[in-house]
């Protein structure tokens, strides 16, 4: 009898280890996996319309609804009216906001594989907003926003045209002309 319960104490304590072992080992990959996360496979796990909060290079803060992630961009829209959008270079920003729970929905390994518009990159979006003539407002590192329509957007820079807001570019209207390094580009907004 007591060598019944002396070999059941040791399967017991056998089964307690191994079950140790597989949850340190289990511990272990998770950390592996989490050190593999980019912060742009986070962000397109927020769902479009959450709130987000994002603390960006120029020291400016932008409080708005997810819209897209992109390459190496996000779209953030404005939670006043008019809802305008943003598009922001993931390399301008500092930190992000969102509330602990969304913070640790992020983690999730479960993501969906990336579409068309996730793998667009801000040039990308720049030379589409020089190709429709969009007048924007461009934010820079140095705290100087400036206005205009992008002329031209080349592989590390963008030409501006710098014009009033709510003036067409026109030449007559036009006060200047800007070679601005993306580098310095904190932030895209296009304007009506």
């Amino acid at each position: 009898m007591e060598w019944d319960h002396l070999f059941d104490d040791l399967e017991d304590q056998l089964a307690a280890e191994w079950e140790a072992e597989r949850a340190a080992l289990d511990a272990e990959s998770e950390r592996l996996r989490i050190a593999k996360l980019a912060l742009r496979d986070r962000l397109r796990t927020i769902p479009q319309g959450a709130p987000v909060l994002l603390e960006l290079a120029d020291g400016g803060r932008l409080h708005g609804r997810m819209q897209e992630v992109g390459a190496d961009w996000l779209a953030l829209a404005a939670e006043a009216a008019p809802a305008r959008v943003t598009i922001v270079p993931l390399r301008a920003v500092e930190a992000v906001g969102v509330d602990h729970g969304m913070l640790l929905a992020t983690l999730e390994p479960d993501q969906p594989a990336p579409g068309i518009r996730e793998r667009m990159t801000f040039g990308f979006m720049l030379r589409d907003l020089a190709r429709r003539r969009i007048p924007v407002r461009l934010g820079l590192r140095s705290g100087d926003p400036r206005h205009g329509t992008i002329d031209r957007a080349g592989a590390d820079h963008l030409d501006l045209a710098l014009h009033d807001p709510g003036e067409p570019r026109r030449a007559r209207a036009v006060r200047g002309h800007r070679m601005i390094p993306l580098d310095a580009v904190v932030w895209v907004r296009p304007e009506p």
